[in-house]
């Protein structure tokens, strides 16, 4: 990788920084990973990514972005009701928005009602104007903590997105600390607060059928990107995904997942977390051994978007565990 690569993604701060090279470094295995077999029925196909469904009146939006169309990037999807559709982000790009809403409107006779945001980094969140754009009505909820970021970050960017900055000053807010429950009309949705990947995440949930949209607590056949991670309350927060009863499970990115592929990322985790802590006790930097680390082989085939990654996960441990 170029010195000028490896800068840019340590000063990148969102998913879609990072995402925006891995069609250049992204081996075709690696890409054969991401494009696993689905889980649901494949209902629209682009070359951003597919829509699929998953239950009466519940869609995925898998995103394929290895191929270098950033349109949406991260995964999302719809959730309708008999009144009412939620839309689960806000993609890369406002026509990513827009072509859910598109869809959504085919699908359901609906254009969405209601979007939430999981969490405030780019690749999720910078489409958001997309739902409202032509003077569409669309309710959008995020925490406090993530609208402020998008908005704060905007005022900074050497090209402002206005649209996207008035849509987020009139979000509904989630609360902090309780689930908010949605009626969709004969269907609830809870919105569920958690944390770990950043400051502020919230995951979106039904219980019949048994269904969690993760955001970006659950990656599934990539390593994560532990940018604004604090490592213990990932963990902790994947950990609190898993049900009792047969579920499935919308990572942020990568294929669709049920209970096994979500018991081999937290295996991955842990690994992750033993190495950091071992490691840290011995007085070995998080340079050093996030240059050496290497996953056990019986965990599978791991994407890895570029060698930054594990000293990205390492010095997040270290300041964790220095604190």
């Amino acid at each position: 990788m170029t010195l000028a690569r490896r800068s840019f993604l340590k000063k990148s701060a969102t998913c879609a920084c990072h995402l925006a090279l891995a069609a250049s470094v992204m081996p075709v295995a690696a890409r054969k990973l991401w494009a696993a077999e689905s889980l649901g029925q494949v209902v629209a196909r682009e070359p951003f990514g597919t829509l699929e469904k998953v239950a009466d009146g519940v869609w995925a939006v898998i995103s394929r972005p290895l191929d270098g169309d950033r349109t949406t990037l991260a995964n999302g999807g719809l959730i309708a009701g008999k009144n009412a559709v939620l839309a689960v982000e806000g993609f890369n790009q406002p026509a990513g928005a827009q072509w859910l809403a598109a869809k959504s409107l085919e699908l359901t006779g609906m254009r969405p009602t209601h979007v939430v945001l999981t969490h405030h980094h780019g690749d999720h969140a910078n489409g958001i104007a997309g739902f409202q754009a032509g003077g569409a009505s669309c309710a959008v909820h995020s925490t406090a903590i993530t609208r402020d970021i998008v908005i704060g970050r905007d005022a900074k960017a050497a090209e402002p997105a206005p649209a996207r900055a008035a849509t987020l000053s009139g979000a509904v807010l989630l609360s902090p600390t309780d689930a908010t429950t949605l009626d969709l009309g004969g269907r609830a949705v809870r919105v569920v607060p958690r944390g770990g990947h950043t400051q502020s995440d919230v995951t979106v949930e039904l219980d019949d059928p048994s269904i969690v949209f993760c955001g970006d607590l659950v990656w599934n056949g990539m390593f994560p990107n532990y940018v604004d991670t604090t490592p213990s309350k990932f963990v902790g927060a994947v950990r609190g995904l898993k049900r009792a009863k047969d579920t499935i499970y919308v990572p942020g990115h990568g294929a669709l997942a049920k209970e096994r592929e979500i018991d081999r990322y937290i295996a991955v985790l842990d690994e992750v977390e033993a190495a950091a802590r071992k490691s840290y006790a011995a007085g070995i930097s998080a340079d050093d051994i996030g240059k050496t680390f290497m996953l056990s082989e019986s965990l599978g085939q791991w994407a890895l978007f570029s060698n930054i990654f594990y000293p990205r996960a390492f010095d997040a441990w270290y300041k964790e565990l220095k604190a």
